[in-house]
């Protein structure tokens, strides 16, 4: 597939502070504006997909020899005949500028600032996923919502194959031995494509029903 470079919309201050952990505490409405902005200005969004067959009786893509592990994809993908791995990044400038604010001792700048960084990269990848929504919609098909490497019992380790095959080098975007992607604003994700019935319709993603609980984007789950 072609690059893929949405438009970067405004820099939401309340998900910043909730990245940020400050849903609770009080900060200066002018320094989150700053950074929001500066985030705006350096973020250089990107992103790259590939669309594959699926068996979901087995979880294999067969076109590539891949086996997806963990029964939270199986489950995840039910249903599905096709498979898009996905990548977005908005690049290194900012991860530096991050990396500066804290060396110049602005470090509840630093924090904001990075915040602001992965409210980018999501929002990025939002974008992507609406552009694989309007594929699936031409295909006949129905979108899951995306589900990355790490998450449920997915194995981290599958990184290694979705940073492959969705082209993260076609965006800039590589793979440490430690499994970090870099530059590290930057999301890998698969979105499966099924049937459009009642069963296998699209779901939002819950937070609530994903077994990542550590995650710092989780939402608050009412008890």
């Amino acid at each position: 597939m072609p690059i893929y470079n949405p438009p970067l919309g405004e820099i939401n201050a309340g998900e910043v502070r909730r990245y940020a952990g400050l849903r609770q505490s009080p900060f200066d409405p002018e320094l989150i504006r700053e950074a929001c902005d500066e985030a705006r200005l350096l973020a250089i969004p990107g992103g790259n997909y590939e669309i594959y067959d699926y068996d979901c009786l087995t979880g294999s893509v067969p076109g590539i020899g891949l086996t997806l592990e963990g029964e939270s994809i199986r489950r995840h993908l039910a249903d599905c005949c096709c498979i898009v791995l996905m990548a977005v990044t908005v690049g290194g400038a900012i991860e530096q500028a991050v990396t500066n604010s804290f060396a110049d001792g602005r470090y509840a700048y630093s924090v904001l600032l990075d915040a602001a960084a992965t409210q980018a990269v999501e929002q990025t990848a939002d974008a992507v996923e609406k552009e694989i929504g309007r594929l699936a919609e031409r295909m006949g098909l129905m979108p899951r919502w995306r589900f990355s490497p790490g998450y449920g019992d997915w194995p981290l380790t599958a990184q290694r194959d979705v940073a492959r095959y969705a082209g993260c080098e076609k965006i800039g975007v590589s793979l440490t031995e430690s499994l970090m992607l870099m530059p590290r604003k930057s999301v890998t994700a698969v979105v499966g494509l099924g049937m459009k019935e009642e069963s296998c319709g699209k779901k939002e993603h819950n937070c609530s029903e994903c077994g990542k609980i550590d995650c710092p984007a989780r939402r608050a789950v009412n008890k």
